[in-house]
């Protein structure tokens, strides 16, 4: 028999609902916009500019706006509501014609929860480390056949979409962005999700151009601590999440350590309760993240036995530590890796090392964000490429542009490193010509960004 809460869901859901978004362009909000054209929902939508994979995403569904800029005519009284990308500004004149009429407008993240808002929210926080926890996490899930909703930063194998949202699912995992909500609402978006359980994988000063000084980066976080509703596990290094657990008097805080790991020969390791489980994902801050990860599926209910029978299919979030190449003639191997805060390429850099530590190790780093191009921050990074054998730094002057830098002159960016042997190339044609220059039989090769190496083929890099 259905009850009476649920058949009102039901009902409403048989009314197609009309949806137009403002900025659809957005990693994620465009994908929130397919999700949602594929249950059926009218969706509508505006942007100034689309690149790919957005472009040819919405243009294969039919929902690509026939043309770039704002159009308040977009806007109509059948909408049932608008969803705001933080892309768009204050003075959008889709936005203020919303406004105007009175149409319900949705942030990214006031969407999630109201979709959301009975089901249990678990919640995936931190600098660093949430992608790949989240993914884990999702990964178990559907191995195991759960009925979940969810909401990640990078595209999964498996997983048709970065987000989800449905009616009976009992709960949602969430990946936790600290960055603005939109610009009607500047708290960072996981303050809206009120999460029963929650993971905070660690702080880590980044997002400068919003939290300009690391208090006010930590304030968000304590904002985010006294929001959870059970449980939360945290990192247990992190000497600023001992603070906010100890402040928050809370004492369902529980601070986890990486698992323990090693090597047979090519093959990674962890141990847990006495027993030994295969995993195909390798270093220290994956390990963290495992141990995350495994804590909240117990508490959904699911052993540490079927966890690691599960995990150990799992090879990563995409751009996280992805293997590009390998030869295991001689020995070339090729990562590429999101990692673009200080945190992030320090711990994707000792990963590595730890990894292959007899191999010749050879490091290209691209700075690309607002904090990384900011000149007071880039001091963050100081010897978090020392473990490279070799290293190199690209600067996109076009990025520079765009986020109105001026030029960074190369050899006060090695004092800012700490290495003077740090290679500087001008475009990409020498990044690939140095990277080339630098294999040999035995080496490791790791690409770090967030960019897109000035339009660089990453393939050709190791086409030998």
């Amino acid at each position: 028999m259905i009850n009476n809460v649920k058949l009102i869901n039901i009902l409403c859901s048989m009314t197609v609902k009309n949806y137009h978004f403002i900025a659809i362009g957005g990693a994620v909000m465009h994908q929130l916009a397919l999700h949602l054209h594929n249950q059926g929902y009218h969706i509508t939508g505006s942007d100034d500019a689309i690149f790919n994979p957005a472009y040819d995403n919405l243009n294969q569904h039919g929902i690509l706006p026939d043309k770039m800029g704002w159009f308040p005519e977009r806007i109509h009284p059948h909408l049932d509501a608008v969803i705001l990308g933080m892309h768009a500004q204050k003075d959008n004149p889709e936005l203020i014609r919303a406004q105007e009429l009175g149409i319900k407008i949705y942030s990214f993240p006031e969407f999630i929860y109201e979709q959301s808002k009975d089901k249990k929210r678990i919640v995936i926080a931190g600098s660093h480390g949430k992608t790949t926890t989240t993914s884990m996490i999702m990964h178990v899930l559907k191995s195991l056949n759960k009925d979940f909703d969810y909401l990640v930063g990078a595209q999964i194998e498996g997983f048709d979409y970065v987000v989800k949202t449905s009616l009976d699912a009992p709960y949602i995992i969430i990946e936790g962005d600290e960055y603005l909500t939109s610009p009607l609402d500047l708290r960072s978006k996981f303050l809206h999700y009120h999460p029963h359980i929650a993971v905070i994988t660690g702080i880590a000063w980044d997002h400068i151009n919003v939290f300009p000084t690391f208090p006010e980066y930590v304030e968000t976080f304590r904002k985010f601590f006294h929001l959870i509703k059970d449980k939360i596990f945290y990192y247990y290094k992190d000497e600023e999440l001992k603070t906010l657990a100890t402040e928050s008097g809370i004492t369902s805080a529980l601070a986890y350590q990486p698992l323990p790991s090693h090597l047979k020969g090519d093959d990674v390791f962890v141990t847990y309760e006495n027993h030994e489980y295969p995993v195909q994902i390798f270093g220290e801050h994956n390990m963290a993240n495992m141990s995350a990860a495994l804590n909240v599926c117990r508490e959904l209910g699911i052993t540490a036995e079927d966890f690691f029978q599960q995990i150990y299919h799992f090879k990563g979030a995409a751009k996280r530590l992805e293997l590009l190449y390998d030869n295991p003639e001689n020995k070339v191997t090729v990562y590429k890796d999101f990692a673009h805060a200080p945190s992030k390429v320090r711990a994707t850099v000792d990963a590595i090392k730890n990894r292959y530590p007899e191999r010749k190790l050879i490091l290209a780093l691209e700075l690309h964000t607002y904090s990384s191009l900011q000149k007071d921050f880039i001091a963050q990074y100081h010897n978090s490429l020392d473990a490279g054998d070799v290293a190199c730094i690209y600067v996109d002057n076009e990025a520079l542009k765009l986020k109105k830098k001026d030029a960074i002159e190369s050899q006060w960016l090695k004092e800012q490193f700490g290495r003077e042997d740090i290679f500087i190339p001008s475009n990409p044609d020498e990044i690939e010509s140095w990277v080339k220059n630098q294999i040999e039989d035995n080496s490791v090769i790791l690409l770090m960004s967030s960019g897109h190496w000035g339009g660089l083929d990453l393939k050709r890099l190791y086409s030998l």
